[in-house]
């Protein structure tokens, strides 16, 4: 049922009140009202809608889920703008300052989209991103705030109209949505506009996990017979890796890997954001991007990169994930192995492999096509069930040993990282990108086994 005329802001005094702006004296723009100016141009329009403090919810079949979604969108503003310092969905893409006019983001109530659940669109004269949500999904934060994430994306502005960061957009905005449900840094907002706490993760480690070897961001549209499928939806987790910084890089302390990917991108480069990533790691206390990912995908093989709850997601399911990386050498190379061709990890991919210990020593020896990172992973599991309890041994000029104990779970990764970045875009993935590194690994003291 549609129904003919909005609802002032001053009668959903809850929201209102409970939305905080950043304090003043922290930057020199003016702070944003309290409530932002309508713009009822961007967008289809219409006449069916309800007003709240920073969105207006258009043509929702009732007062009540329009009401639900605008409290679920508030706490996200709540979330990532006023608390984590990122710029305003109210401010327009096509201005370079901050301080305002503030417009709300209009949110259309759709009965259909071909193929999808939700999208994002934009009014290139008032710089502003929408969001058009089937009705369904109105209040389903893993859709909806999906969205959200593409709005913010917009506002940061710098990723608008570069190729080689399109993929990343969806990537971006997985992990908004699952950062908003399951993350503590959401909890305070979650709980001022009543939104369930600790939520289910979001995150696919079937996909992430099982295919770690492809490019650590593919937007393969159409993949070729016995190719993976795109990965760009799942490969988030990267990002809960740099949020939440569990190896301490100071470039990365107070999550500054977001906006960091944003300011410090630099205009019109159409330039990765690995590209970024590099460059903000290269300041004081930071590391190469190279030895990043590798500890990235070293923390993922026990999932252990300081989410809140993939973790237990990942003990749940690690008996189904498929770790076959490795083939046995022929007879009179004992211990000997080589990745299979299909899965030899690509571009900033990884393989993730395994292992049984057959003693208290295990050491491996390395021999490899082009540079790589890998690692010698051991978890101790706990009463708890944490996935704290781990530790991190780097192969060194290809060779690492470890001493293990009764009980301890190991694994060996081994990250394909070049020593250039590539200036790629994931939607067309250029031959480079899907180059595999081709290894042979020599294992003494253990085998490759699965969990």
């Amino acid at each position: 049922m549609r129904w003919p005329i909005h609802v002032a802001v001053a009668t959903f005094a809850t929201l209102v009140t409970s939305s905080t702006a950043s304090p003043a004296a922290t930057t020199a723009a003016p702070a944003p009202p309290a409530e932002f100016t309508a713009s009822p141009k961007t967008g289809p329009g219409g006449t069916a809608f309800r007003d709240y403090p920073h969105v207006r919810i258009y043509n929702a079949p009732n007062a009540s889920i329009a009401d639900a979604s605008a409290r679920m969108l508030e706490s996200a503003y709540s979330c990532f703008v006023d608390n984590l310092g990122w710029r305003s969905t109210g401010l327009s893409f096509n201005q370079k300052t901050d301080g305002g006019p503030w417009y709300k983001l209009n949110v259309y109530r759709v009965d259909d989209l071909p193929g999808a659940a939700a999208n994002t669109g934009t009014d290139g004269g008032t710089g502003l991103s929408f969001l058009n949500v089937v009705t369904k999904y109105l209040t389903v934060p893993s859709i909806t705030v999906h969205e959200f994430g593409h709005a913010l994306t917009y506002a940061a502005r710098v990723w608008i109209n570069q190729t080689k960061t399109g993929a990343w957009w969806e990537t971006v905005a997985q992990f908004v949505a699952d950062t908003f449900i399951t993350s503590d840094v959401c909890r305070a907002a979650r709980t001022a506009y009543a939104q369930a706490d600790d939520g289910p993760t979001m995150m696919d480690l079937k996909k992430v996990l099982g295919d770690a070897f492809q490019a650590i961001v593919d937007g393969t549209r159409s993949p070729a017979k016995g190719e993976p499928t795109a990965n760009y939806y799942q490969a988030w987790p990267l990002f809960v890796y740099l949020f939440y910084n569990p190896d301490d890089h100071a470039p990365l302390r107070n999550h500054a890997v977001f906006p960091g990917v944003w300011t410090q991108y630099a205009a019109n480069s159409d330039e990765t954001p690995l590209h970024v990533l590099a460059r903000i790691l290269a300041a004081p206390g930071g590391t190469s991007i190279q030895a990043l990912v590798g500890r990235y995908w070293a923390r993922m093989a026990f999932v252990d990169i300081g989410h809140p709850s993939a973790h237990a997601l990942y003990l749940a399911q690690r008996k189904s994930i498929s770790y076959a990386v490795l083939d046995s050498m022929a007879a009179g190379h004992t211990g000997a192995y080589r990745v299979k061709a299909a899965r030899q990890p690509r571009y900033m991919g990884a393989s993730i492999v395994p292992l049984k210990a057959a003693g208290t020593t295990v050491s491996v020896n390395i021999t490899a096509s082009a540079p790589y990172t890998a690692t010698l992973v051991t978890r101790r599991p706990t009463a708890s069930g944490r996935s704290s309890n781990c530790s991190y041994t780097d192969v060194l000029h290809g060779t690492a040993q470890i001493t293990v104990s009764a009980g301890d779970e190991l694994a060996l990764v081994v990250a394909n990282t070049p020593d250039q970045l590539l200036s790629y875009d994931p939607f067309n993935m250029p031959a480079a990108a899907n180059r595999g590194l081709d290894y042979q690994v020599q294992l003494t003291g253990a085998t490759p086994g699965g969990w």
